[in-house]
């Protein structure tokens, strides 16, 4: 979709100590086998932080950097991957209770790692229709360090999961990019790519695997990986196609690609390659030592280029996510101005 009047005003980022894979090699964590392979660097570990304290003070980096009355913020929209607090408990409300912000409303979104992006559609559509608002938060936390995830090898060899959060503002007014265009979509016949043919009714008796796992049977018993991999390439290529389309450009206009934090090979064959652009165009240099912040890469990468003047006043950047189900989003923004924070 075309988009009009919707302002990225501010951002605000959390990550907390760096973990090397490297160190991880040498600690028997991941073998060096894959670390070679993927080209990842590294991700960060935050302990005992809750993932939501970090969205907590993702949002109030971005509130302090912007010139937002927090009582223009109308809407908020929060999203996630992994555990944010306990069963039956509501997350946004704790976030939104320790920033003392009032009279909000609130959603929480289950996108996987294609939720913040998710987040977004959601919030231009209340930003630009019937609901009315002129600010909305978006925020998004992960923290992978309980005992029920392997950061190194949970989620297959392409990716290593971090800690971390990030923070949106919106605008209807005024903000340093403008959000062009956005499109998403669902290739349900992937779906069970990810869910695995274990019962969709618990039980109390049921095995459990990881995702990487569930993937892995996938490919060898319904698909091969080969034709899994063509169906998605295309599907995607198809979403950002779309997306520049709306946004009145070509691949050749922008200026950095922003894809999630993963294997480089997975960025270059999959996205880089298919839209005709060199790697030095993507954000993988950044994010390949970040890791993987669930559905918060996105932005905490453009806070990064924005932060350090990797782009400017005039750069078009395309952000892209994708998610279990399988789902894609790509959204294109301009920057039209170098806010306060760039160094």
């Amino acid at each position: 979709m075309r988009v009009e009047n919707v302002h990225i005003d501010s951002l605000g980022v959390v990550l907390l100590e760096w973990a090397s894979a490297e160190d991880a090699v040498a600690a028997g964590l991941v073998e060096k086998e894959t670390v070679e392979a993927n080209g990842l660097t590294g991700t960060h570990i935050a302990g005992d932080t809750p993932a939501v304290d970090m969205a907590v003070s993702a949002a109030r980096t971005a509130l302090d950097r912007s010139k937002l009355d927090p009582d223009e913020i109308t809407t908020h929209v929060h999203s996630a991957v992994h555990y944010q607090g306990p069963q039956g408990s509501y997350p946004p409300g704790y976030i939104l209770r320790e920033l003392g912000l009032a009279d909000t409303s609130s959603l929480y979104l289950r996108q996987g790692c294609n939720g913040m992006l998710g987040g977004l559609e959601v919030a231009i559509g209340q930003l630009t229709g019937a609901a009315g608002h002129t600010a909305a938060l978006l925020t998004s936390a992960e923290n992978f360090s309980g005992p029920d995830v392997n950061r190194w090898k949970g989620y297959g060899q392409g990716y290593f999961l971090s800690d971390g959060a990030a923070a949106v503002l919106l605008s209807a007014e005024q903000g340093f990019a403008r959000v062009r265009s956005l499109h998403a979509g669902i290739l349900p016949e992937l779906e069970k790519w990810h869910r695995g043919d274990g019962p969709l009714l618990l039980t109390g008796d049921e095995h459990t695997d990881d995702m990487a796992e569930r993937a892995t049977r996938f490919t060898e018993t319904e698909l091969p990986l080969s034709e899994t991999l063509e169906k998605l390439t295309y599907f995607n290529l198809g979403i950002v196609q779309r997306a520049l389309v709306d946004a009145d450009l070509n691949a050749a206009d922008l200026a950095k690609v922003v894809p999630i934090n993963m294997d480089g090979r997975i960025i270059e064959y999959s996205v880089m390659l298919p839209l005709g652009l060199p790697m030095e165009k993507s954000a993988w240099d950044f994010g390949r030592a970040v890791g993987h912040v669930g559905g918060a890469d996105v932005f905490i990468t453009l806070e990064h280029l924005v932060r350090t003047r990797e782009v400017g006043p005039g750069d078009h950047v395309l952000l892209i996510s994708q998610g279990p189900g399988w789902i894609c989003t790509a959204c294109v923004v301009t920057v039209t101005d170098l806010p306060a924070w760039a160094v």
